[in-house]
């Protein structure tokens, strides 16, 4: 029996006052799709979820959900006026009895329900906006970038949390790691045409490879062909003029199809130059300590970097990965110990917070106005390691388009400002790359040459990120900061730290920061039984659950007892009934998954 579809969209065609961006596009979403959403920079993949989530019209086409399907969208940049606490925001379309799916995505996601709209940052905001999504179940879900401005620790907890998840979702995401352990299926938006493909991301870049290999395979025949009929043309289409038109014609034909196609945006044209070289030993930190108020940075942490070295800082968000980034090349200066830089150290830095971007700039101005890259008395060309280029060349070799050149830095994408500040800093020659979450919102292509270039720099990086793959291919050594001053040294990259720490503590802080009520007794026998801290929490927390659950089914029975309901106020009785069967659905999923953990747990 087909199922039917979550959600449809028929011969879709949008346009932004140029090239259609959708032209003629139709595809289907089912019910259980894990669908990967993929394509370079500026393809169109965030405005086509718009248009799946209905926030973008389409010129033409129908954009059709199934029956009583709802669709969930995590906004970018939600919308929080009118609400005076985080919590009240993401539990706006919930029941008053279900504020403890807020509180437990918001244990998850590392965010405080109770925290003040006015004072939120953006990323809090924006995890405020994934809660809300995650705690109102709708039947699909469309993930923007989830994973930006988590830390690795709440990319790991909405991981697991997707993966148990019978929500059918679509994803739009930089890191590989998690697309890979989480997507079935993959939508591939590449030149305004979209492809599907039933397997996960982790196929991707065979499939594209293929794709495009065959693509070059026909480009090639076609231009053999054309050559082969104008030979024909010229050197006897006067004596066959009119028994040869058709072919004449045809000829033609090739040539405009041809003309037609669209080629494929290369690949930033990025590079790397290392200046001279540093000494041989870069950087010599000793007793390093730092506290801000009362909690601790870091604690008497010594670390020697030699030339050549690629050192990655992990840890969660606000446990200070950037402050100890910030010591070791001093640019803040340590409570206790010493930091001794190497000589002929030239450094370039690429900022998590893009703060050498003006957004009122415009992208010419903002490189030619550049000390580092200004051209005396050449308006209109810029230095890139030495040598003067056209500033739109340059901005060419970083994909930006002519017309993108005048246009604000404000008007970007994160991708897009991202490659402008790698342009900013490759322009000039270093021996030490400094790099503050260089990956939030590249497309893969880009990260895949960043990567490269990283593993062929002649000079030494420290980087902060919280992409598992990218650390993989990037680090040979990680800095692990737990919280309460400890960071770790350990020899490899993410999975090779894993590796080694053993066991994870049952909460990302310290022992004297935990509520003297926890036993201690229960963290070890979660982790030997096989529980994560979340699946404890959740074990604790089912049981009233389950009793909140039966007493809304017992008054819903109780309601829905009188006779006369029906014919007195239909609409209620028709609510209420939809109200009982879902809970008796919730209560089912409730009742089942404390039996999984409670078995799980060993009790």
């Amino acid at each position: 029996m087909a199922r039917t579809p979550l959600l449809q969209l028929n011969d879709i065609s949008l346009t932004f006052g140029g090239d259609p961006v959708f032209e003629g596009l139709s595809l289907v979403i089912q019910p259980g799709d894990r669908v990967a959403l993929v394509g370079r920079n500026g393809s169109g993949k965030s405005t086509l979820m718009k248009v799946m989530a209905g926030l973008v019209e389409p010129d033409r086409g129908e954009v059709i959900p199934g029956p009583g399907v709802s669709v969930g969208y995590m906004e970018q940049d939600p919308d929080l006026s009118g609400f005076e606490t985080l919590g009240e925001f993401a539990a706006a379309a919930l029941d008053p009895g279900e504020m403890y799916r807020v509180e437990r995505a918001g244990e998850g996601l590392k965010f405080d329900p109770a925290r003040p709209v006015a004072t939120a940052s953006g990323g809090e905001r924006r995890r405020a906006a994934l809660a809300r999504l995650m705690a109102e179940e709708p039947a699909l879900m469309l993930l923007d970038e989830p994973t930006n401005h988590l830390d690795i620790e709440a990319i790991g907890w909405l991981e697991e949390e997707l993966k148990a998840t019978r929500t059918a979702f679509v994803i739009i995401s930089h890191d590989r790691a998690f697309l890979r352990a989480l997507t079935r299926a993959t939508l591939w938006i590449d030149r305004g045409m979209v492809r599907r493909q039933e397997k996960g991301f982790a196929d991707f870049e065979v499939w594209r490879d293929q794709v495009w290999e065959e693509e070059d395979s026909q480009r090639h025949k076609l231009n053999r062909k054309i050559k082969a009929e104008a030979r024909w043309a010229v050197e006897g289409i006067s004596a066959r003029r009119k028994r040869n038109q058709g072919r004449v014609r045809a000829l033609q034909d090739l040539r405009a199809q041809r003309a037609a196609q669209i080629t494929r945006q290369g690949t930033a044209a990025m590079a790397l130059e290392a200046g001279p070289k540093s000494g041989r030993k870069v950087i010599e930190a000793v007793g390093l300590s730092k506290k801000f108020g009362d909690k601790t940075i870091v604690r008497n942490f010594s670390l020697t970097v030699q030339r050549g070295d690629r050192i990655a800082l992990v840890g969660p968000n606000g446990v200070g990965k950037t402050t100890l980034l910030n010591m070791l090349i001093g640019k803040e200066v340590p409570d206790s110990g010493t930091v001794k830089l190497g000589t002929n150290l030239q450094i370039a830095l690429f900022d998590q917070a893009r703060a050498q971007l003006d957004g009122d700039m415009t992208l010419w101005d903002s490189l030619t106005g550049d000390p580092d890259m200004r051209v005396s008395g050449k308006a209109d060309q810029v230095l890139v390691r030495g040598q003067p280029k056209h500033v739109v060349g340059y901005l060419k070799e970083f994909l930006f388009d002519e017309a993108q050149a005048r246009a604000p830095v404000r008007s970007l994408s994160g991708g897009e400002k991202a490659r402008l500040l790698l342009a900013k800093i490759m322009a000039r020659e270093s021996n030490m790359l400094v790099l503050d979450e260089p990956t939030n919102d590249l497309d893969v292509e880009t990260l895949d040459l960043l990567q490269e270039l990283l593993g062929t720099y002649d000079g030494t990086v420290i980087l902060v990120s919280h992409d598992r793959d990218f650390l993989d291919r990037a680090a040979a050594t990680t800095i692990a900061m737990e919280g309460d001053g400890r960071a770790t040294v350990y020899a490899g990259g993410w999975s090779d730290y894993v590796s080694q720490r053993g066991p994870r503590p049952s909460s990302g802080t310290a022992p004297e920061t935990r509520s003297s009520a926890a036993p201690r007794a229960k963290p070890e026998k979660a982790q030997k039984s096989g529980l994560s801290f979340t699946e404890k929490h959740r074990l604790e927390a089912l049981p009233a659950e389950i009793e909140r659950l039966e007493a809304e089914i017992g008054k819903l029975e109780e309601l829905l007892a009188d006779p006369d309901l029906f014919t007195r106020e239909p609409v209620k009785f028709q609510k209420a009934t939809e109200a009982l069967v879902a809970r008796q659905e919730k209560l089912s999923d409730s009742e089942m998954e404390w039996l999984t953990l409670e078995e799980k747990s060993g009790d």
